[in-house]
């Protein structure tokens, strides 16, 4: 008999063993856990930062075009929060290298068609944090002002 107030619980995602083992993959795989930890820090800075000009923006009454300066940061986590979940760096990925081991030791990728997959990849991730940015400052620029007196 189960002591969980629930029938079932949800089952753990699936992880490719051989991506949680450090082994590099072309367009699927180039970095291991200090990489990632370092993208998803920055995720969080950049989402941080977004949040914070937003509310700036609005507290300032700014106008409302001046929001789509929020897809900057807001491309910048989406970046980093992407890049950490699918263990790619967009950056490595198109210069030709990937690491396993500790911040900054890199190793290059020789084979040209494994520098096309991660080229490739890294360019598809430019282009989703692209789009989640713009989306989230088209959010912005659709959210209501303070109430108060607007700027001219």
């Amino acid at each position: 008999m189960s002591t969980f107030p629930f029938p079932s619980a949800p089952a753990p995602l699936a992880v490719d063993d051989t991506t949680a083992a450090g082994q590099y993959q072309p367009g699927v795989c180039n970095i291991g856990p200090a990489d990632i930890a370092f993208r998803r820090r920055s995720g969080h800075l950049a989402a941080a930062a977004a949040a914070g000009l937003l509310g700036l923006l609005l507290a300032t009454r700014a106008p409302r075009i001046a929001r789509l300066l929020v897809a900057i940061p807001a491309a910048g986590a989406a970046s980093g929060y992407i890049q950490a979940r699918s263990h790619f760096c967009a950056g490595y990925g198109s210069a030709g290298v990937y690491n396993f081991g500790a911040l900054g030791g890199q190793q290059k990728v020789t084979d040209d068609a494994d520098r096309a997959l991660d080229a490739a990849r890294a360019r598809r991730i430019g282009q989703q944090s692209l789009a989640i940015g713009l989306a989230v400052a088209g959010l912005a620029v659709a959210l209501p002002g303070l109430p108060g007196r607007r700027r001219p």
